[in-house]
């Protein structure tokens, strides 16, 4: 239970207290970022509901509602997906694109990368409406941080010493992502027939994808990156499923 105190400490506002992690907690807070993310994507889907109930137009609602995701969690997803965006935008070495990324200003790539991402989950969410869009956006944020247990997993180094990513690089066996995708994927099969797998195996690839790439470019993995796939995954299963809506 540390490690989901952990866990709520670190990817939500909640005022929980959790402490300096011991051994293995920062570990196993990972695993417990999708029931999480679930929580926070189903109180950005009844924002929708409610809004739409009142006569909101969809894509204000979904706007608002990504707006609340990024307030719940302090923004700290959406600027690992700008920071990537902007160290994979840069020529140079890998300490170029790190130097890049802890910058902290938002370059062109990063501005270009925010409107499409966050725009596509607030079409999204708008697209889907009523109680679709409370299950939707629960399997979609719970798919996204299920990406942070694959960007974590053993082999991957720590791109830069110190944060969030040295704290977790190499933590998670190769079976951990897999399993919670495979959950994931079920549920998303009762939400959305095969459309639901589909989306979370879209989901997983994109975030395989960029795991890959950005291990590469950057000579590891870092908290940014984690950011960075859990936007990527959370907006394809929100496409996918309001493309089937």
């Amino acid at each position: 239970m540390r490690s989901l105190a952990l866990a709520l400490s670190w990817l939500t506002v909640l005022p929980v207290r959790a402490g300096a992690p011991a051994e293995g907690q920062a570990a196993g807070a990972l695993r417990w970022a999708p029931p999480v993310g679930a929580g926070l994507g189903a109180g950005a889907g009844l924002l929708v509901w409610g809004l739409s109930t009142v006569g909101v137009p969809a894509l204000v609602a979904g706007l608002l509602a990504v707006g609340f995701l990024a307030l719940a969690t302090r923004g700290m997803h959406v600027d690992g997906l700008a920071d990537t965006a902007d160290g994979l935008g840069c020529y140079g070495p890998p300490e170029r694109a790190l130097a890049v990324m802890k910058d902290g200003g938002a370059g062109p790539f990063a501005v270009v990368t925010l409107l499409v991402v966050l725009g596509v989950q607030a079409g999204s969410l708008g697209a889907l409406g009523g109680w679709h869009a409370v299950a939707a956006a629960a399997v979609a944020a719970a798919t996204g941080r299920a990406g942070f247990t694959w960007v974590a997993r053993h082999g991957v180094p720590a791109a830069r010493p110190g944060g969030l990513g040295a704290q977790v690089a190499g933590s998670q066996p190769p079976w951990v992502p897999v399993l919670w995708w495979v959950v994931l994927a079920a549920a998303g099969y009762a939400l959305a027939g095969w459309w639901g797998p589909g989306a979370v195996a879209l989901a997983a690839l994109l975030t395989i994808g960029l795991s890959a790439h950005t291990a590469r470019r950057f000579g590891g993995m870092s908290g940014d990156v984690l950011g960075a796939a859990s936007e990527l995954g959370t907006a394809a299963v929100l496409l996918v499923l309001a493309a089937a809506a």
